[in-house]
């Protein structure tokens, strides 16, 4: 439960220090004390929405801090363990905003993210506002307090969280059929294409070989004859060839023994060009033995390179890149398959939502049938404790037509009600007033209250619209909501404060230059002189007091 809670410079509270108890705790005040300040700064700790607004004029931030004692919350102590949250001693939550509007959350001292104080709050805490009454016209509420009362919300989050898997996963499975035909169509152009590009087998560096050898072929006669007029001048002519022509130039010239330097060195260099000119004449020889001017390879070559830059051509790139081109479109039908596969396991996953959510909606249906009735037999007997003797409530189950899962489940869920004898069952929102649907609201909200498993409960002005007898009969169910863990209740009626085991009276200090909200813990006269000014006013009376005094003794007794 909720031991101590702090706030510094939180809207026109400059310093608040509180030690609750377990029990019904009333808050009472004047108008416009700041009554709901206390809760309102209790709700940033559990992760409510905060802006600069929330910080006191003049101060640079607003500091706000709640101690709870998790020993009867065992789903509070699990969920800190699983985060490494956990401490010895109370749960400490921390909200600070600055006055610039930034907001830091912590739990037991360490950071964390604002989602985390609410999902944590929801284990602490249940708030009950003045405003959940008309909240009660929507069916949405009709189905989340009867699944509330059946212990199901853990269920009906897991029937919504089946629905959305299925929907989404339908979602994709219908994005990727609905290019089906078009896929179907590119699937058959590739492998069209692939089949043409394998079969026509580009084998690495084949095109510059292919065109090196072309243009040999191409010009092999002139070529040979080329060589062959190099052979006859080096070597054949007998009108005088190159070799004949340097032997005689030795045959001369070594004629004479007795030699000049510069005559030796010609000599040495003839005998070499000789020597070279001889291996050259060999080498075209042996070129010419074995040249094969082969029409008939000169067509297959040619015809191997006429496919293979008609197929660039039909791709529109340049024949080197044939094979890259063949790589990026098998990658590109690889992954068609896998769209292929993709659409057969979602298929799969869809059909397994399905399951899961049809099993999980048929428990959920099966609790929220057996809760329907006992819920609608304890707020029967709720309105006719808070002045509707005769009034009834049914609650309507029905069922969807079959079709896609529902995220709500398989049927609606609606309140439906008779708030005087005679009158037939119709929805709330048309025959219910304002101050019928207080009462109603508030009956549902303490049978609901009574199965939850939160220990501390807080009822924001629940009790407007409803005064005389029934506001002691209000004060009478909090009180015995309090006996069995804490409840803090802000109120206007005296005839539910006097219920409270505790008493805190909010109130106004006015100084100079600023106006602060103080909290006061009422015991005895005190309190006795608050229930009597809540009776009569600010002139209170013999009278007031002796009838304020006896509500307090009449509660306790």
């Amino acid at each position: 439960m909720l031991v101590h809670l702090s706030v510094h410079n939180y809207a026109i509270v400059e310093h608040l220090d509180l030690e609750l108890a377990g029990g019904m705790t009333v808050i009472t005040g004047e108008t416009g004390a700041g009554k709901s300040i206390m809760l309102d700064a209790l709700g940033l700790t559990l992760g409510g929405r905060a802006d600069s607004g929330a910080v006191r004029p003049g101060a640079d931030k607003a500091d706000i801090l709640a101690s709870f004692d998790l020993g009867d919350i065992p789903e509070a102590r699990a969920w800190l363990a699983e985060r490494d949250l956990d401490r010895d001693g109370p749960c400490i939550l921390r909200r600070v905003i600055t006055a610039e509007g930034r907001s830091r959350a912590y739990i037991n001292g360490s950071p964390c993210p604002q989602g985390d104080l609410r999902s944590l709050g929801e284990l602490l805490i249940d708030v009950h506002s003045q405003h959940e009454h008309q909240s009660l016209l929507k069916p949405e509420t009709h189905r989340r307090l009867l699944d509330e009362y059946a212990g199901a919300s853990e269920l009906a989050r897991q029937v919504q969280l089946a629905a959305q898997r299925w929907r989404q996963t339908r979602q994709e499975l219908e994005r990727i059929s609905s290019s089906g035909d078009e896929q179907r169509a590119r699937h058959q152009l590739l492998s069209y294409q692939l089949e043409e590009l394998e079969n026509l087998g580009l084998g690495e560096n084949e095109l510059a070989q292919l065109e090196m050898e072309h243009k040999t072929l191409a010009n092999s006669g002139q070529l040979l004859g080329a060589c062959r007029q190099v052979l006859d001048l080096c070597s054949e002519s007998d009108a005088g060839n190159v070799l004949s022509a340097l032997t005689s130039s030795l045959q001369r010239l070594s004629a004479f023994h007795d030699q000049p330097g510069a005559l030796g060195e010609a000599i040495n260099l003839l005998a070499s060009a000789q020597i070279q000119v001889e291996e050259a004449v060999g080498e075209l020889n042996r070129f010419v033995d074995h040249f094969d001017a082969d029409p008939q390879r000169q067509v297959q070559v040619e015809e191997r390179l006429d496919a293979l830059y008609t197929l660039a051509r039909k791709h529109r790139v340049q024949p080197d890149d044939l094979n890259a081109l063949q790589q990026r479109l098998l990658e590109e039908l690889e992954g068609l398959n896998a769209d292929d596969e993709a659409a057969e396991r979602l298929a799969e996953e869809l059909a397994a939502y399905a399951r899961h959510y049809q099993e999980k909606a048929a428990q959920l249906s099966k609790l929220r049938h057996e809760a329907s009735t006992r819920l609608a037999k304890a707020v029967e007997q709720e309105m006719q404790h808070l002045g509707m003797p005769g009034g009834r409530l049914s609650i309507e189950l029905r069922d969807l037509p079959e079709g896609d899962p529902q995220p709500q489940g398989l049927e609606v869920v609606e309140f439906l009600v008779s708030a005087n004898p005679g009158q037939p069952l119709k929805a709330l929102a048309k025959v219910a007033s304002g101050g019928e649907l207080s009462r109603i609201s508030l009956a549902i909200q303490v049978i609901t209250a009574q199965t939850s498993r939160v220990p501390t409960l807080v009822f924001d002005e629940v009790d407007v619209g409803i005064g005389g007898p029934t506001a002691e009969v209000v004060g009478q169910l909090l009180r015995r909501l309090g006996e069995r863990g804490q409840v803090l209740t802000v109120t206007h009626l005296p005839q539910v404060a006097a219920q409270g085991h505790h008493h805190l009276f909010v109130h106004k200090q006015r100084g100079s230059s600023e106006t602060r909200t103080a909290v006061t813990h009422l015991a005895d006269a005190a309190r006795v002189e608050e229930i009597a000014r809540m009776l009569g006013g600010l002139d209170m009376t013999d009278e007031s007091l002796a009838h304020a005094r006896k509500m307090v003794i009449s509660a306790q007794a």
